[in-house]
């Protein structure tokens, strides 16, 4: 079985297939190799460099899917004149998204000792290694941090009551929150129940994101940085150090791989888990979709089935013969179906304004209670292949905790299990509407007509495309009115469109110099000289770099190319 996921959000890969330093020695001569025969070029560069500060806060050095973009970047910025430094975790933090239960020989090991007896030696020498040629500064957690501070961190994440920990501000600061979020990922579980090291795990992240802040601070005041660059912009550290930075009113910028091959995800401000729901719709809604662009945007979506153009996929041989599922799960065709698309409990475990509900969970359930008693329906609940197909599999499913709840669902409930190889596209579009929580498969449904309510935090809220509820009176009161008389309006779906190949081809931005590899992480790059990423060399660079550099937009302007 093949899973293509270098993201979003099962977040890269387990730790116990890290870089092997016989695959960063490759790319680290890459870059020496640059420099070796172009090394005038670069000093020239170093010595001229009187732009805008900019801090690359990787953190977390062994993210093998991070370092060799962050050090493109660098490289690329550094040819523009600005100034770049790194910002490295050296072994210092007590726990880091780095960590999973699954990263260690015992289950016992994170909580008594953290992750420096297993990861912190790899982790550390990755991203030094990688980040030494380049010969910019590079500055160390350790090195932020105070003894006082150290000791008032240890005491605080020693004597809390871990009660207390997930709503924690320090000067306004969602320290908790994020501490929280870390300690979900590492048992990559939606809550902490029954986890027999839960507080310990809690009390570590949480004593890492009181150092986090610390260091934070200390450089941000010490050297009066422009904008900070980091990946993904959640969790521990990198989740502090965009809370930090805007609370010092330094400028957040945070990255993504995306979905389409060789591109990637810019987002202004915050974490694109909460810019993409609340971009303005100004950035696309006047754009003019030609016939042309339209074809390009719908064989894309049709592609996506089978992942032919994107990077990330969970399906090897998906299924698209809606008769054998019909025939497996009794799927009654007289009956108006309605779609349900879950999400993977753990991920992304932030805090949310204008949802209907609190958590998916509750979401599910009170769904389920709600059409136990609407026999005139079927509502067909497709489980998120992820739980088990990505790179962090879930150790708390969706299907187990719906049979805890309801030992009898009822014959109009149907849970398709994430193992099942169907397409999800298959199934959906044989609905008369669909429900979604956060998944991005409401884009592409809505552009083929589907009618969609989101009752969570998915990226097509907001745009008016979508039913919205914002609360649980406003989303019961739709189902109400289900089964709906028609699929979506003509115009739109045309804003559908319009707004799908605004989130597929324009927020997605290619950079040439990154392609294709087997294993992991799914790209690497492919830079032979120093001129390649100038300006004018690559489109896509360069709007990453002007995003960065002079606050434009992350947007790619291919409705004006040749695609």
């Amino acid at each position: 079985m093949k899973v293509s996921n270098p993201i979003l959000t099962r977040f890269y890969h387990r730790m116990k297939n890290q870089f092997k330093l016989k695959d960063l020695d490759k790319v680290n001569k890459r870059w020496a190799d640059v420099f070796e025969r172009q090394d005038n070029l670069w000093k020239k560069e170093l010595s001229n460099n009187t732009g805008k500060k900019i801090l690359i806060a990787t953190s977390t050095g062994g993210h093998q899917a991070v370092i060799p973009i962050e050090s493109l970047l660098a490289v690329a910025l550094t040819l523009r004149g600005a100034r770049v430094h790194f910002l490295l975790c050296d072994k210092f933090l007590p726990a880091c998204l780095q960590a999973t239960i699954t990263s260690f020989n015992s289950k016992e090991e994170f909580p008594k000792y953290g992750p420096q007896k297993s990861l912190c030696d790899n982790c550390f020498k990755t991203g030094y290694e990688m980040y030494k040629p380049l010969n910019l500064p590079i500055h160390l957690n350790s090195e932020l941090v105070t003894k006082k501070e150290e000791l008032n961190a240890y005491n605080l994440a020693k004597n809390i009551n871990s009660i207390e920990i997930k709503g924690y501000l320090l000067d306004g600061l969602k320290v908790g929150e994020h501490a929280y979020a870390g300690a979900l990922r590492y048992f990559a579980r939606a809550d902490l129940k029954g986890e027999m090291d839960a507080e310990k795990v809690l009390r570590r992240y949480f004593h890492a994101a009181l150092l986090s802040v610390y260091a934070t601070e200390r450089i941000l005041s010490e050297y009066n940085f422009d904008c900070v660059v980091f990946n993904h912009g959640i969790y521990i550290p990198q989740g502090i150090t965009g809370e930090v930075a805007r609370k010092n009113n330094v400028r957040v910028v945070n990255w993504n791989p995306a979905y389409r091959k060789q591109c990637f995800i810019f987002s202004e401000g915050d974490t694109y888990h909460h810019t993409l729901m609340n971009e303005p719709v100004s950035k696309w809604e006047n754009l003019s979709l030609t016939k042309k662009l339209e074809d390009i945007t719908l064989n894309y979506l049709k592609s996506r089935r089978q992942g032919a153009q994107d990077w990330i996929w969970f399906h090897e041989n998906p299924q698209f013969e809606f008769k054998h599922l019909q025939k497996q799960f009794s799927i009654d065709l007289s009956k108006p179906m309605i779609g349900m698309l879950t999400n993977v409990l753990w991920d992304a475990q932030l805090h949310y304004p204008d949802k209907a509900f609190p958590n998916m969970l509750t979401w599910i359930f009170e769904t389920i209670k709600y059409f136990q008693k609407r026999k005139d329906l079927q509502l067909i609940i497709r489980i998120h292949p992820a739980e088990i197909r990505g790179t962090l599999p879930s150790r708390q499913l969706v299907l187990d905790e719906i049979n805890k709840k309801f030992p009898d669902l009822g014959s109009n409930i149907i849970v398709i299990p994430p193992n099942c190889n169907v397409s999800t596209y298959t199934i959906m579009e044989k609905c008369n509407t669909v429900i979604i929580y956060g998944t991005k498969t409401g884009v592409e449904l809505t552009s083929v007509g589907i009618p969609v309510i989101v009752a969570g935090e998915a990226w097509v809220k907001n745009k008016g495309i979508t039913l919205d509820p914002k609360t649980k009176d406003e989303y019961f009161n739709l189902l109400d009115k289900l089964p709906l008389k028609s699929c979506m309006a003509t115009k739109n779906i045309n804003r559908a469109r319009k707004y799908a190949f605004h989130f597929f081809f324009r927020r997605m931005i290619p950079i040439n110099s990154v392609v294709i590899s087997k294993g992991w992480p799914p790209y690497k790059l492919a830079v032979k000289t120093l001129e390649e990423l100038l300006p004018g060399k690559d489109d896509g660079l360069d709007i990453i770099c002007d995003g960065i550099l002079s606050n434009k937009d992350f947007i790619f302007p291919a409705e004006k190319l040749k695609l």
